[in-house]
């Protein structure tokens, strides 16, 4: 069972983030567009599940199947779309999870979604910390129960994305 766990920022986190980046370029190589560190690892100061999320944008979807192998060999276990239509999501670390990696193809919704988030949290210290405040009494409230932690979060994710969405874009 995975325990519901969320820790102060770690400074450790960008550099593990770079650390695997790395280690994805070489597998998905001239597939790759970008590879970007999102997620709450990804925003400093922020309260967190310690699992870094990566979004790497490709140019084909349909080839990044392909590539299964080579990540097993990196211990990623392959979840195809994992409840998201056109996403490829590779999981790392069993119920002791480490990296979550999404790939999407260029231009995907999705890609702007996740930026947006990120560097809205980022950027809004106050929103940051409510959001921090907020996970932090969800992992105890529900230390054994990541379905409600997700939906405890819900409402506040989709009203701070609409923000972070229009904020983007207009930036």
């Amino acid at each position: 069972m995975r325990r519901v766990q969320v820790n102060l920022y770690d400074e450790t986190w960008p550099l593990k983030y770079e650390a695997e980046r790395k280690k994805l370029e070489r597998i998905f190589q001239s597939e790759v567009i970008d590879i970007f560190h999102i997620g709450s690892t990804s925003v400093a100061g922020l309260k967190s599940k310690p699992v870094i999320d990566i979004m790497i944008i490709v140019k084909d979807i349909d080839r990044v199947n392909q590539f299964n192998q080579q990540m097993r060999m990196l211990n990623y276990v392959p979840g195809g779309e994992h409840g998201m239509t056109g996403r490829r999501f590779f999981q790392k670390g069993g119920d002791l999870r480490t990296h979550h990696v999404h790939v999407f193809e260029q231009g995907d919704a999705n890609v702007t979604r996740h930026l947006a988030f990120r560097d809205y949290l980022r950027c809004h210290s106050e929103v940051r910390k409510e959001y921090g405040k907020l996970k932090h009494l969800l992992a105890i409230q529900f230390p054994n129960d990541l379905d409600s932690y997700i939906e405890g979060k819900s409402n506040f994710v989709s009203k701070i994305e609409s923000k972070a969405l229009a904020w983007y874009e207009s930036h």
